[in-house]
């Protein structure tokens, strides 16, 4: 199964607030942004039940800088897709909705916006929609797949 995350609000901190995982002095010097806490165990329990790993966000980061961040951690994902990538893939219908993972393989969609699980149930698209408040956030995932 494909499964993708979102990275705002979702695994990286943003207007949301979520305990973070510890960054060791590189990921500091690097400047990597710190991830949600429970990615590493989520991510490596995600890729020993078989699954592929995406990351699938609106932002303008480069898919290289987001490879890395994901690498330096010691989770490499499989592929990054942002804006960019959308709107070339989407092309003219790239306005009609924010994401639309089946356009990428993607299987599921975890995100926090309750307007991506909207666009699932019109787009016909799966969604896992995650709690900044969820303190068991990655079972819901698990439960929800």
């Amino acid at each position: 199964m494909i499964i993708s995350f979102d990275l705002d609000d979702t695994l990286i901190p943003g207007t949301k607030k979520f305990e973070t995982e510890k960054q060791t002095i590189l990921h500091r010097l690097l400047g990597l942004e710190t991830i949600r806490f429970g990615t590493i165990d989520l991510f490596k329990e995600l890729r020993n039940k078989g699954h592929r790993i995406y990351i699938y966000t609106t932002s303008f980061r480069s898919t290289t800088k987001i490879r890395l961040m994901f690498f330096f951690y010691g989770i490499p994902i499989d592929t990054a897709i942002n804006q960019q990538r959308h709107d070339k893939r989407l092309g003219e219908n790239r306005r009609r909705t924010s994401k639309f993972p089946p356009a990428f393989g993607i299987d599921v969609h975890i995100d926090d916006s309750p307007g991506v699980r909207i666009e699932g149930e019109r787009f016909n698209f799966k969604t896992v929609i995650i709690d900044e408040h969820d303190t068991h956030w990655e079972q819901t995932i698990l439960k929800g797949l």
